[in-house]
């Protein structure tokens, strides 16, 4: 089932599993980091993480189809990504809902590699870490130390609101997140067939 409001289509696994069977023409873009694509990926997706698909739409819009699925992990970033086509002419673009684990957990067919924890989990325990530094720390130590949650519970809210995450980008440059695989602009792009005209 496909479903559509004002600002996101999205797009349930298992119509995907649908399209997957009856549509060549079907591209699956995830845009989460080559960390994450490593360790679950929807078998045939290619990954074009959201900020080389951010400085490269033009070019990727060149290479896509009617037929666009944006995968993600819950679907935050796929919607940034659908924004970005849409204003490069690609209206058609779905939204996966559930992410790639949504899509794994419909019995969907995923390559899986090494296991990390995915990038909005690790914002979750930093964030949560860092207010209870806070809290406990101007329980213990200082006072002032109570700041530090003030600051992180603003962040997140400014998160919320503008649909970003700096935490998230910083965290997503980190060694542990970083991999061998992770694309080039023309790498990424390049692997995207060109449609039929």
């Amino acid at each position: 089932m496909t479903s559509t409001t004002a600002t996101v289509t999205t797009l349930d696994p298992q119509t995907l599993r649908r399209w997957m069977a009856q549509h060549e023409d079907l591209v699956i873009i995830d845009v989460r980091s080559g960390a994450e694509f490593e360790s679950l990926h929807i078998r045939g997706s290619y990954n074009v993480p959201l900020p080389l698909l951010a400085e490269h739409t033009a070019e990727l819009a060149a290479r896509l189809g009617e037929r666009v699925v944006l995968v993600c992990q819950s679907g935050v970033r796929a919607e940034q990504a659908r924004q970005k086509l849409a204003g490069a002419g690609i209206g058609t673009a779905h939204v996966l809902t559930g992410g790639a684990p949504g899509f794994a957990d419909a019995g969907g067919d995923v390559v899986r590699g090494a296991q990390r924890w995915d990038l909005e989990r690790q914002v979750r325990m930093v964030a949560g870490s860092l207010v209870l530094t806070g809290l406990v720390g101007g329980r213990f130590v200082s006072p002032k130390l109570r700041t530090l949650a003030g600051v992180i519970g603003t962040g997140l809210t400014f998160s919320a609101a503008s649909n970003t995450c700096a935490m998230g980008k910083a965290l997503a440059a980190m060694p542990w997140n970083r991999t061998a695989a992770e694309p080039t602009a023309t790498a990424a792009i390049d692997r995207i067939p060109v449609p039929a005209a």
